[in-house]
């Protein structure tokens, strides 16, 4: 049996607090859980700490966070007593993409709001994985389109490594009921119709009906994605 086998088979029959734990003992030291501060991340973090489980916890800061989600950064590393490692944007690639495409050109274009998000997430993801055999993150297959078809584990041969969405096949409710159960921190824009938050200028409230990602790149009909969970 593989490991790819052996992982698919830990996140399927275990409880998730002895799939994490069987993982950080299998690959010792080179696993990583990536979180942006969203219930679902609050949630694995919350395991992670109350179970002791060696990962390591980082977040990205993408420049332009709400100020309640460097907030909530505090509120966490302060109760749960773990470091959480902060990676930023390279300062010469913002300069550049700024004065090419302006300070808010993401509306411009799709182009442009990838672009965006590619300099400000996906390339300190990439300064953030080295040394990494496992990533782990709080994908649910219910959030978008794409995320339907994803399994508990991927090997991603871009990265060498292999990527693993424990909370897979959790609903919104599974994770807001385990948020107020074990008094979990959260973002309180999420009180405010906040759902799926990213950055300021590209993150609003959803109404009652709208689906929990329109809230994101609300000015696109599509491209619900930044681009971290895209090979």
């Amino acid at each position: 049996m593989d490991k790819l086998e052996v992982l698919q088979n830990l996140y399927e029959e275990l409880p998730l607090q002895e799939a994490l734990l069987h993982t950080a003992n299998m690959f010792a030291g080179r696993v990583k859980f990536s979180s942006a501060l969203g219930e679902e991340d609050q949630l694995l973090t919350d395991i992670i700490a109350r179970h002791q489980i060696p990962i390591a916890v980082f977040t990205l800061d993408t420049g332009r966070l709400f100020y309640e989600t460097y907030d909530l950064l505090d509120i966490t590393i302060e109760k749960y007593k773990i470091p959480i490692t902060v990676y930023f944007p390279d300062a010469g690639a913002v300069q550049k993409m700024v004065s090419e495409n302006g300070i808010n050109g993401f509306h411009e274009s799709v182009a442009n709001r990838q672009a965006c998000c590619f300099v400000r997430k996906v390339a300190p993801l990439k300064n953030a994985l080295e040394n990494t055999d496992v990533w782990i993150t709080g994908l649910r297959a219910s959030q978008t389109e794409h995320r339907k078809s994803i399994p508990f584990v991927e090997w991603l041969q871009d990265k060498k490594m292999y990527k693993i969405n424990p909370l897979l096949h959790y609903s919104y409710e599974d994770v807001i009921n385990y948020i107020k159960e074990n008094k979990v921190p959260y973002n309180k824009l999420h009180d405010k119709g906040f759902v799926s938050i990213g950055c300021a200028p590209c993150t609003r409230a959803i109404i009652a009906g709208e689906d929990a990602r329109a809230g994101r790149w609300w000015w696109e009909d599509s491209h619900k994605e930044c681009g971290l969970h895209i090979s």
